[in-house]
């Protein structure tokens, strides 16, 4: 790592809402992995169940997979990541950036149309994943099998010749991810080389990860945090230790977890972070600090808390954490929604009137942010000019500034709260949603005429829930919601599918002409009240309480006791909560995968009853 020059902060402007993090250090990437490999071969470098690989293995493993790739990949090329959490997966995104290729992390389960979408539109020179889900370009093209640990199928797939090239990404860029788009289409950020080795050395600096430490990896792979959890790691000479599937949507299991595998450094999404939260911190962790983004934290650890709490705030459009605020362990940190704090090292925070110009101290406003941080811009010239603007004169450091469409206020020391959203794109379990790339998705189906998307909160708190109004074309559409949802699917990532979808003959309009939104929400609730089902099925306590907590946490009073779980709107969210009440009241732990097994509620409680007797 080396310290860029001497840069003093730029004096404050008094009284405005403007905040520079202190001066930033330049860090490389690939380059630490690669002297860790070198001067502690043998430390463990990967943990993946049973499988350890030491530094100089992962190293020789990166090798080979870039020699796979190197005849197909340029420096610049897209390549799509369709892996998930493995030594196949940190073994590729070496090889993508050993090859100075761009990374395109996309996730296991991308949905068949929305990842042919993606390469249609930005046509990536390869796509790593199982060759059944890959987009026809892909799927007819040259097909290497991915020598690695973990990629079960997964091949290389080279596209087949066409008219258009591969696209490229403007050079300096380490990554892109994709964000939701109100086009229907997602839209790609590209992110710089320069401001991810930023953000890495301050995450170094802030957790002290080295030689020793055990960090979990554990985020979503399409989403950009897991490149913080990885290359982190393996930029420190600490072990990347991947999360089981079953840790990942259940609270104790994880904090289980995390003892177990001496995790020392760990990042949670906002929607896991909450229950962990709610239950009584578990002796004798090892966890030193514990990082939460991507959704509004509600609440404070408490004072049994033996780690550090990182609430970070961080647009993919400003290198994943832009401001953080720390809570040490003890009591003392409030009852209500910490704030997220101030900027990292090389940010710059500005709170902004609709005209761009700085607000007074205390008012709330737009968030826009400059500085290192910055992503390179989108894949789109026009997207880019829209969101990454000038900087207003009276701003120092930086030359434009991104519009993050966040509300926000600046506290008189400096400390930002974030307040909502300024447009309609809504927090969905952490992940942004744009709601009219949902309703693009659900109007290609030919039995849709027109579709209507609103958030509400969620029945049990912790984020939004989504609740789709279709119009059905005439003479085609379906006799209820199920198998529009279904088709909808492939389109869209699991956050985004809505939980609730009814069926409407006309959509109110208000007085602009427009879809009225909360005449929906209005009309939603009071057919909720009207349709709730009576308790009559129901035969034991256990099955009382199965239903109550389901119907609450679905926001369905319609719900019976023959439903089940998934097909009723349940998200690994939902079902953590879940876990996590029927514990409470029942005196009863469940695993998620026994919950998920079975096929009703009625099953669910019949089990409940059954472990309870035993």
């Amino acid at each position: 790592m080396t310290t860029s020059p001497a840069r003093p902060v730029p004096a404050p402007l008094p009284g405005l809402s403007v905040a520079h993090g202190r001066p930033h250090h330049d860090g490389a990437v690939l380059d630490l992995f690669t002297s860790w490999a070198r001067r502690t071969p043998h430390a463990p470098a990967l943990i993946d169940g049973d499988l350890t690989l030491g530094y100089a293995e992962l190293d020789r493993l990166a090798d080979d997979v870039a020699g796979q790739l190197a005849a197909h990949v340029r420096p610049g090329d897209l390549v799509g990541l369709c892996l998930d959490h493995s030594a196949a997966l940190v073994a590729a995104t070496l090889a993508v950036a050993r090859l100075g290729a761009v990374h395109l992390p996309l996730g296991p389960r991308p949905g068949e149309r929305r990842l042919r979408a993606v390469a249609e539109q930005l046509r990536p020179a390869c796509l790593i994943g199982d060759p059944e889900l890959l987009p026809p370009a892909h799927r007819d093209g040259l097909h290497l099998p991915l020598a690695a640990p973990g990629a079960r199928r997964a091949v290389a797939a080279f596209a087949a010749p066409a008219g258009e090239a591969a696209a490229r990404a403007p050079r300096g860029t380490q990554y892109t991810v994709l964000t939701s788009g109100s086009t229907g289409l997602p839209k790609a950020v590209a992110v710089g080389q320069t401001a991810l080795g930023a953000l890495l050395a301050w995450y170094r600096e802030l957790t002290g990860l080295g030689p020793g430490d055990r960090h979990s990896l554990l985020i979503g792979v399409a989403f950009d945090p897991h490149l913080m959890e990885l290359w982190a790691a393996l930029g420190s000479g600490a072990a990347l230790v991947v999360a089981p599937e079953a840790v990942r949507w259940d609270p104790a299991a994880l904090t289980d977890w995390w003892r177990t595998a001496g995790i020392t450094v760990g990042v949670l999404p906002t929607p896991l972070a909450e229950p962990v939260l709610d239950r009584p911190w578990p002796a004798d962790l090892p966890l030193r600090h514990l990082m939460i983004g991507g959704d509004r934290l509600r609440r404070a650890p408490g004072p049994d808390v033996t780690a550090t709490v990182h609430n970070a705030y961080g647009p993919a459009e400003a290198t994943v954490v832009t401001t953080v605020h720390t809570m040490a362990p003890g009591d003392g940190h409030g009852t209500g929604a910490p704030p997220i704090g101030r900027p990292v090292p090389g940010a710059i925070v500005l709170v902004t009137d609709e005209n761009g110009h700085p607000l007074p101290l205390g008012e709330a406003g737009e968030l826009r942010i400059g500085g290192q941080g910055l992503a390179i811009g989108y894949l789109d010239a026009g997207l880019t000019a829209e969101r990454f603007v000038s900087a207003p004169d009276a701003v120092d450091g930086t030359d434009r500034v991104y519009r993050t469409g966040d509300r926000v206020l600046m506290r008189p020391d400096g400390v930002l709260e974030f307040l909502g959203r300024l447009d309609d794109q809504v927090k969905v379990s952490g992940v942004r949603i744009e709601p009219a790339e949902v309703e693009a998705a659900l109007e290609r189906d030919p039995r849709v005429r027109r579709a209507a998307v609103v958030a509400r909160p969620a029945p049990a708190g912790g984020g939004a829930q989504l609740l789709a109004f279709v119009q059905p074309a005439a003479g085609a559409g379906p006799a209820d919601g199920a198998p529009l949802l279904e088709a909808v699917r492939p389109w869209l990532p699991e956050q985004a599918v809505p939980g609730v979808l009814r069926l409407v003959d006309a959509f109110p309009l208000d007085a602009n002409g427009k879809i009225d939104r909360a005449a929906l929400l209005k009309a939603e609730e009071a057919a909720a009240q009207q349709d709730g089902r009576p308790a009559a099925e129901v035969t034991t306590p256990t099955e009382r309480t199965v239903l109550r907590l389901c119907r609450d946490l679905l926001g369905h009073t319609a719900l019976t006791l023959d439903d089940n779980f998934l097909d009723a709107g349940g998200t690994s969210v939902t079902a953590a909560r879940l876990l996590a009440a029927l514990e409470e009241e029942c005196g009863v732990r469940l695993r998620a995968s026994q919950l998920l097994r079975q096929p009703d509620l009625r099953a669910v409680a019949l089990l409940l009853d059954e472990r309870a007797t035993g």
